[in-house]
């Protein structure tokens, strides 16, 4: 059986890293895209730069997409890039239309030009479900999206599907609910909540100012969903899938779990700050992934609090290391 081969677009950033790793594990030739920019960071991936090919290539220009799979005839891709910090898209509307959006599409045309056998995924969001319309969220959840990024994801999503049923090709959707790690931007709740009880740990930081402690996520590890992206792709027929671990957990309870596993008391350091509240707030985001745990055997490993202090445990090494 020859080598398989995967294109990753959004290689450099928190799932693309994760997502190579485990690729080439499982023996995969891997090309991942980056934009020509002068400010491309290649941290995640610098242990595993070396097994890589990096190529340019950008969602916003159709044309050099079809260069790379005509070039390196993918077997998969997996389209991870987008504008993905949810306030930006308040700020850059358009431009997270374009990427987050519009992207898919172009991939989806250049897959269906260049090789329409080419197996698709695409990163769907939680964020699509937004106004929730239901508790838990299913694959059949109707979509109510709050914000630009999350009516681009609901884009991007449906035009999948679209090409899917209308060209037959092997697409996919994974509807995936926040998942963190020690690669998370310092810009997500997560990692500036886990980043900061490393500071305040280390005498480097006094306390940290948050939005609304009360909103609630299903939060998981990013290793384990990766794996659910790749075998999505293994499936006879494609289908879209939820990927979450079914609980959700507060700002709050997060804050708790961080301070406590640096022996510290959250209540001491924690300041709420109007500036991190959002224009239009998404309540309940619970998955029922039930669906990916029966079709693909899929279920995450790590838990909540395993995931939490795997982040603090990481931002206080790389702290240390930083201030040697």
């Amino acid at each position: 059986m020859t080598q398989p081969t995967a294109l990753i677009t959004g290689i450099t950033g928190q799932d693309g890293s994760y997502l190579a790793e485990f690729l080439l594990e499982k023996g995969y030739t891997v090309i991942g895209m980056v934009r020509r920019s002068s400010t491309v960071n290649f941290t995640r991936i610098e242990e595993i730069q070396d097994k890589l090919t990096l190529v340019s290539g950008d969602l916003l220009d159709q044309g050099s997409l079809m260069t790379l799979l005509r070039e390196h005839q993918p077997t998969e891709v997996y389209n991870l890039a987008a504008q993905s910090f949810v306030p930006t898209s308040w700020q850059q509307p358009v431009f997270t239309g374009e990427v987050t959006a519009l992207g898919v599409t172009r991939m989806l045309e250049a897959i269906r030009a260049v090789n329409p056998a080419i197996r698709f995924y695409q990163a769907s969001s939680s964020e699509m479900f937004g106004k929730v319309q239901e508790v838990p969220q299913t694959e059949q959840t109707p979509l109510y999206p709050r914000s630009p990024y999350g009516v681009a994801k609901v884009y991007g999503h449906w035009i999948t599907i679209n090409y899917r049923e209308s060209f037959n090709l092997y697409a996919c959707s994974g509807i995936l609910f926040n998942h963190e790690s020690p690669r998370r931007g310092l810009e997500f709740v997560t990692r500036k909540v886990t980043h900061t009880v490393a500071k305040i740990k280390l005498g480097l930081a006094d306390h940290v100012a948050l939005g609304n402690l009360d909103s609630q996520r299903d939060w998981g590890f990013a290793g384990d969903y990766v794996r659910a992206m790749w075998l999505m792709l293994q499936q006879d027929a494609p289908d879209d899938y939820v990927v979450g671990t079914g609980e959700t957990h507060s700002v709050q309870e997060l804050c708790e779990v961080a301070f406590t596993h640096a022996g510290l008391n959250w209540q001491d350091y924690v300041r709420q700050d109007p500036r991190f509240m959002r224009p239009a707030e998404v309540d309940l985001l619970i998955s029922d992934p039930s669906k990916a745990r029966e079709q693909l055997g899929w279920q995450p490993e790590v838990s909540f609090q395993q995931l939490i202090e795997m982040m603090v445990d990481a931002d206080i090494a790389l702290l240390q290391h930083q201030h040697r």
